[in-house]
């Protein structure tokens, strides 16, 4: 053979071992790229869920925050009430404010913590003895502890 027969076929070669090498290096480009695609939808989808359970976490502690405080603005005034029906002086804003502080607690709280505020007004407007009331306002702080210390939901 002729050195440009050989020439020739060593360019083809050399064209036909390009073309091959080019069309795996493509075909694996495109599935390197296809998988880096679903990684990242995949990282997309694990970040959405991370901040969609940060949101449900700071809301419930939100909530928590809100009952704990309605709670406590509760006991607040039924202490005042207690004090008053064992002294017999109090501020002349005392049942109002108790009654405003049991509608938050019917608002915001469990149907349990209601049920057990309710009972402790009841026991208050009754002039109940003291022990009762003493029963009674324990019920309503055991209730709320258990709802604010209750699991979350899922």
């Amino acid at each position: 053979m002729s050195e440009w027969g050989i020439a020739l076929i060593a360019a083809g070669s050399a064209i036909a071992g390009s073309v091959v090498t080019g069309w795996y290096s493509r075909s694996s480009g495109i599935r390197q790229a296809e998988a880096a695609r679903h990684a990242g939808d995949r990282q997309a989808d694990a970040l959405v869920e991370s901040v969609r359970l940060t949101i449900r976490a700071e809301a419930r502690q939100r909530s928590l925050a809100l009952r704990r405080q309605t709670y406590a603005e509760f006991l607040g005034a039924a202490e005042a009430g207690i004090l008053t029906e064992r002294t017999g002086r109090g501020a002349s804003g005392d049942q109002a404010g108790l009654q405003r502080a049991l509608g938050g607690v019917v608002l915001e709280g469990s149907p349990e913590v209601a049920a057990a505020a309710h009972h402790l007004v009841d026991c208050l407007r009754r002039h109940e003895a003291p022990d009762d009331l003493h029963r009674a306002k324990l019920a309503f702080v055991s209730a709320a502890q258990e709802c604010l210390n209750a699991p979350p939901a899922t």
